[in-house]
């Protein structure tokens, strides 16, 4: 008579607690995936042109308006050198030589800050340098 009056093993699994865990992960991610965009902000010039893929192989280069240069490594955003650029731009290129190289330059910059800069991308083994603008206002 004591065995009838226990219970069977429950074979279940209770995954309540689970989707609740996964819905707060959900928000967070939702929240905080805006506020983790990277790059310098730059005052870009307006121009039509093909749209691209978001390329996150991409090697790029900026120029901010007060000639400062940035390269996107993933490290932290620091000014590096026009020398420091080729040095580390020809080891990246020359690991990936299929790797697309772009500049991102302020539209207030002087034409041969630009043209030093490409410059010296090609000589570091850039096939070709692209270069970012923003669409013009319709």
């Amino acid at each position: 008579m004591a065995k009838s009056g226990r219970r069977k093993p429950m074979s279940e699994i209770n995954v309540v607690p689970y989707i609740d865990v996964m819905l707060v992960l959900l928000v967070i991610f939702m929240v905080t995936a805006p506020l983790m965009t990277q790059g310098i902000k730059v005052d870009l010039p307006k121009a039509y042109s093909e749209s691209m893929d978001a390329d996150e192989n991409a090697l790029i280069v900026t120029i901010k308006q007060d000639g400062s240069y940035y390269l996107n490594t993933g490290e932290e955003e620091k000014t590096v050198t026009l020398k420091q650029i080729g040095e580390r731009s020809s080891k990246i290129i020359a690991a990936n030589p299929d790797i697309k190289v772009l500049v991102e330059g302020d539209r207030n910059l002087k034409y041969g800050s630009v043209i030093e800069l490409m410059t010296v991308l090609q000589n570091a083994g850039a096939r070709s340098v692209g270069l970012i603008t923003e669409p013009p206002n319709k």
